[in-house]
C-alpha cells in the first residue's frame, strides 16, 4: 500500500469527486461514486484512509441491547480503534431501516480525530449529526438503533458501500456532491493530475462567466494553454 503524501492530501481537498470520478474513469474505473449518499453537512470536505465496518442482517437471538454492556461489540470496537485521520465506511447492505449510528459514537469518531464518517444506510439523530460540522454521509435519517437490522460483525475488512468496493486503506474523498473512493495504490498520482485539473477547471470557469464560448476552451487548443499558463502561476 502507498501511503498518500501530505501534500496531496491537502491537494484532494481542493478537489471535487466529479473531477476524480474523471481521473478515475481515464484509468478504466468506471464504479467510484458511492451511489445515494449524501452529506449532512455539505459544507463539509473529507479526506482520509478508509477504516471499515461490515453489517449483516440481525437475528433476533443475537441482537439484543445487552450487547451493548460489554466491551466487544463490534460497532463500539470499531469507534474505539478508528485511527485518526481514517474515514470510518460502513457497509449498511444499502438498508436504512435502521442507523448505522447515532450522534454519541459519531461525536466520540470525532473527538479521536477521525476524517469522517460514511454509510449506505442511515444515522439517527442526524440533525445533530449535522450540527457537529463533522464529515458525515449517509443515504436518509433513520431514528431506530441498528440492532433492529443490522448486526456488527467484521472491522477493517474489504466491503461494499453503496455498490462500491472498498479496501481498507483506500482514499476516501467528500464534498457537497457526496463519496468517491481511490485506490490507494493511485492516490498520489490522481491527487496531484487533478489538482492540476482543478486549476484548469477554475480558470474555465472565470473564462465562462466572462463570456467566452467553450470551442478551444474546454479542452484548451495551443492559444488557451499559453495563457492558462500565465494565469496559472497566481493561482494557488
Amino acid at each position: 500500500m502507498t501511503a498518500l503524501t501530505p501534500e496531496n492530501r491537502e491537494k484532494l481537498k481542493r478537489v471535487s469527486t466529479a473531477t476524480l470520478t474523471t481521473a478515475l474513469f481515464k484509468r478504466g474505473l468506471r464504479n467510484q461514486f458511492i451511489q445515494d449518499v449524501r452529506p449532512l453537512n455539505p459544507s463539509a470536505r473529507m479526506v482520509g484512509e478508509a477504516f471499515t465496518l461490515r453489517y449483516i442482517p440481525a437475528r433476533e437471538d443475537l441482537d439484543h441491547l445487552s450487547v451493548f454492556e460489554g466491551t466487544q461489540h463490534p460497532q463500539r470496537v470499531a469507534v474505539e480503534t478508528c485511527p485518526p485521520g481514517h474515514v470510518m465506511v460502513i457497509d449498511s447492505r444499502k438498508d436504512a431501516r435502521a442507523a448505522s449510528a447515532g450522534c454519541i459514537l459519531v461525536t466520540r469518531l470525532m473527538q479521536r480525530g477521525a476524517a469522517g464518517i460514511v454509510t449506505d444506510g442511515g444515522f439517527r439523530d442526524s440533525p445533530d449529526i449535522a450540527a457537529l460540522g463533522f464529515p458525515a454521509y449517509h443515504n436518509r435519517p433513520s431514528a431506530p438503533t441498528n440492532l433492529i437490522h443490522h448486526h456488527a460483525l467484521d472491522i477493517n475488512a474489504p466491503i461494499g458501500c453503496g455498490d462500491v468496493p472498498v479496501y481498507p486503506g483506500d482514499i476516501i474523498v467528500g464534498d457537497g456532491e457526496g463519496v468517491c473512493v481511490i485506490p490507494s495504490h493511485l492516490a498520489n498520482e490522481v491527487a496531484a493530475e487533478t489538482y492540476e485539473q482543478t486549476a484548469y477547471e477554475d480558470f474555465v470557469e472565470m473564462k465562462v462567466r466572462e463570456g467566452r464560448g467553450i470551442f478551444g476552451l474546454y479542452p484548451a487548443n495551443a492559444e488557451t494553454k499559453a495563457e492558462f499558463a500565465r494565469w496559472r502561476a497566481d493561482w494557488k
